[in-house]
């Protein structure tokens, strides 16, 4: 069975940048992936090379089994990407983009689906404005309905809620996760770590070029280790509960937590102290915890 999308050992070079350095993974069908990393990081380089903007040095792409190379354009029918930087022509209302990009694809009588894809997106009212009117919040939606416009079962969004409204963000991922239930494998890079950890099931992170973890979300969170209790007590935190303590914040003892059913012993040491527990809060590791770790070259 295919992957929907294969990365095998790739690499590309810009003059003295080495800016893919053998990435190798894939992206299963139906899956929400996030491809996350700091800025030149290599995230949009390779993207490009997946949908034939530029060409990988060595190493081969595949998507859905399609190299995009060799088969360049059965592997962009099964590809739709929603790019970072705002491009769009200014000669054309919304509409005319839409029906200009399936023409692109050779599909005729799309209007079904482009009214849809307006009506999802919130875009019905502003099918015959053009683009140049438009604010960039507005010209944003326009890019996800273009990369949606041939129905393409893989798609990449690279940065899609960068400098957008809360209200654009929300029926966006509403859009998207009902595309993701239906089917459709969905790759997301975005500096907005709780959109990845919120939203996609397994996190590639890269840097420099490289790969440099690449897991399932919960599996990446837990070897972390780093759950905390935060408490505001009565009184000296008992002798028998010092070998768990982190610092004190605040007047706050942070306490280390292995795991959360060590909290029961942590209470019941208070207990048997006599010192009252005036405020308690449990902190997880979140995946921005992780995402720094990692790229400062800690270990998890």
């Amino acid at each position: 069975m295919t992957h929907a999308i294969s990365i095998d050992a790739v690499s590309k070079r810009f003059a003295s940048l080495q800016a893919l350095d053998h990435i190798s993974f894939t992206v299963e069908h139906g899956e929400f992936f996030a491809l996350l990393g700091p800025n030149g990081a290599g995230k949009t380089t390779l993207i490009s090379a997946m949908a034939g903007l530029s060409r990988a040095d060595s190493g081969q792409i595949r998507i859905m089994g399609h190299d995009v190379v060799a088969e360049s354009r059965a592997a962009r029918m099964k590809l739709g990407v929603v790019p970072q930087e705002l491009v769009f022509d200014p000669f054309f209302t919304v509409r005319e983009t839409l029906t200009f990009q399936s023409g692109y694809f050779g599909i005729r009588h799309n209007d079904a689906w482009i009214d849809e894809l307006l009506h999802k997106l919130g875009l019905t009212d502003k099918a015959n404005v053009n683009m140049r009117a438009l604010s960039g919040g507005m010209k944003r939606r326009v890019m996800v309905a273009q990369a949606l416009v041939h129905r393409p079962p893989v798609i990449v969004l690279d940065e899609p809620t960068a400098g957008v409204d809360v209200e654009l963000r929300q029926s966006l991922w509403a859009f998207v996760k009902e595309l993701n239930a239906a089917g459709h494998t969905i790759v997301l890079t975005t500096h907005y770590l709780e959109e990845a950890e919120a939203l996609c099931s397994r996190i590639a992170m890269m840097k420099k070029g490289r790969l440099i973890a690449l897991e399932n979300k919960d599996t990446l969170l837990s070897r972390s280790a780093a759950r905390e209790v935060s408490l505001q007590l009565s009184g000296p935190l008992p002798a028998s509960l010092q070998p768990l303590s982190l610092r004190q914040q605040d007047g706050r003892h942070i306490l280390a937590l292995p795991d959360i059913a060590k909290l029961e012993q942590v209470l019941s040491e208070l207990r048997l102290a006599a010192v009252e527990v005036r405020e308690l809060s449990v902190h997880e590791t979140d995946l921005e915890q992780v995402f720094v770790k990692l790229m400062h070259g800690g270990q998890l």
